[in-house]
């Protein structure tokens, strides 16, 4: 049989790596994540043109988000935006289909309702 000391030991390893996992943050920040899609305000916004660059920005922040952190740290800031233009449900549907329009197949919807904790 282990020791006292030995499983106080691997106790507190173990709660060491849960709060380690728990603590995970996102390496794509909010700011970037709504900088980047900054091309894509005047086709959401003013039913503006649909332009390459707005499809540009779409594919580099997915192909970004390559840590589940990172692809709930994006849902969540799109979800956020997305909640600040949900008194117009036009806008929230233009951005919800942006990703499908440029071909990009994103693992969650951008609406304010998303759970974006279920993301993987």
């Amino acid at each position: 049989m282990a020791s006292p000391r030995a499983l106080k030991f691997v106790c507190l390893v173990v709660c060491a790596m849960v709060m380690a996992a728990s603590t995970a943050k996102a390496a794509i920040s909010c700011n970037q994540v709504v900088s980047a899609l900054t091309p894509c305000i005047s086709y959401v916004v003013s039913n503006g043109a649909l332009t390459q660059q707005c499809c540009q920005a779409i594919r580099g922040l997915n192909s970004a988000a390559r840590t589940t952190p990172d692809r709930q740290g994006v849902c969540t800031c799109l979800k956020n935006t997305a909640s600040q233009f949900a008194s117009n449900s036009r806008n929230v549907a233009l951005a919800a289909g942006l990703p499908g329009k440029c071909g990009v197949k994103l693992p969650y919807k951008i609406d304010p309702s998303t759970d974006c904790k279920s993301v993987k």
